[in-house]
């Protein structure tokens, strides 16, 4: 999801590992593991079948996600189109794919840091991805996954405000908490894309008040306090994550989400877990913060982890700090 840039970690734990902890790309689940495989051994056919059974949007958006970074997909995947003219996923899934495929040409440096080669080739992808994934909305105007990517490529495309809003209003018209919708949105709204802290806030407040409890989008609110942490000077940064002002609406927004008794593990529930777990942590919110480590038990992801070094390394200096701490 690209949010953060690179951060030390900061927490009073001593960075280690952990023997046997490892990140898993398909963070535990069976047909995410089983679409990978199949993505990788350019298996379309299983690919289709794991696909058409995820009807749920935000499952459906998991699962396509969880292949983003499956290599040469790009290279094999004209043969499932080819193969199904008729069908819009195998055109969906290339388009979807092809947006990460752009961002890895890009890499993750700010735009200072990037070479004109690689915005050249980065833009070439978007142009292609945008291409299919407005082909596939043009024959399927319900298909919310398609709009959901076409709001993550928003930032990449440099659209306007008027049009990056509406692509985002046509998504919530349709699954008014798509949750990967929400979180893209929220990034072209930072103050490091094309908006500013006041409108990441507000957007991230009011999305969390509309939530239904036990929902995971109160993540929102987590992910905006660290982006701001993550633009402060050093010594500031600390001084803003761990004030009671904002440790207090971390706290909520757990407690609304992932701490309410409503809250029910499904998919793609593991990253926004591990986001609640790093911002509590880093607000000093120990027993909520070890509330949320508990339900994760070993269960870490990349993301948000690797802004803070090793992804492995930075949570278990996390835990470790924050079971010291909880009383």
């Amino acid at each position: 999801m690209w949010p953060f840039r690179r951060r030390r970690q900061q927490s009073g734990a001593v960075a280690g590992s952990e023997p046997g902890l490892v990140v898993d790309p398909a963070q535990g689940d069976p047909r995410a593991r089983t679409l990978i495989d199949a993505m990788n051994g350019r298996d379309w056919r299983t690919a289709r079948d794991v696909l058409t059974a995820a009807t749920d949007p935000d499952t459906r958006a998991h699962l396509v996600a969880s292949v983003g970074d499956v290599d040469g997909v790009q290279d094999w995947i004209g043969e499932w189109v080819d193969a199904e003219p008729d069908s819009t996923l195998p055109v969906l899934v290339r388009g979807c794919h092809a947006v990460f495929w752009a961002w890895q040409a890009r890499g993750a440096q700010r735009a200072e840091h990037t070479g004109k080669d690689q915005f050249r080739e980065f833009f070439r992808r978007l142009r292609f991805a945008e291409n299919l994934l407005d082909e596939v909305v043009d024959r399927d105007p319900d298909d919310v996954t398609a709009r959901a990517w076409l709001v993550m490529s928003s930032r990449g495309r440099q659209v306007d405000a008027v049009e990056a809003a509406g692509r985002f209003d046509e998504v919530v018209k349709r699954h008014p908490t798509h949750l990967l919708a929400h979180e893209q949105r929220l990034q072209y709204l930072c103050a490091k894309w094309f908006g500013s802290d006041e409108q990441m806030f507000e957007f991230a407040r009011e999305a969390t008040a509309a939530a239904p409890d036990g929902n995971l989008l109160p993540e929102l609110v987590v992910v905006a306090h660290i982006e701001k942490w993550l633009s402060l000077p050093r010594g500031e940064d600390d001084e803003y994550i761990s004030s009671p002002e904002v440790r207090a609406e971390i706290v909520a927004a757990a407690e609304k989400s992932i701490l309410h008794p409503a809250f029910t593990p499904g998919f793609g529930w593991l990253p926004r877990a591990n986001t609640f777990a790093m911002g509590l942590e880093k607000a000093g919110a120990f027993n909520a913060a070890g509330q949320v480590f508990d339900l994760l038990g070993d269960q870490v992801t990349e993301w948000p982890w690797q802004y803070c070094g090793n992804p492995v390394r930075a949570f278990v200096a996390g835990r470790d700090w924050v079971y010291e701490n909880r009383d």
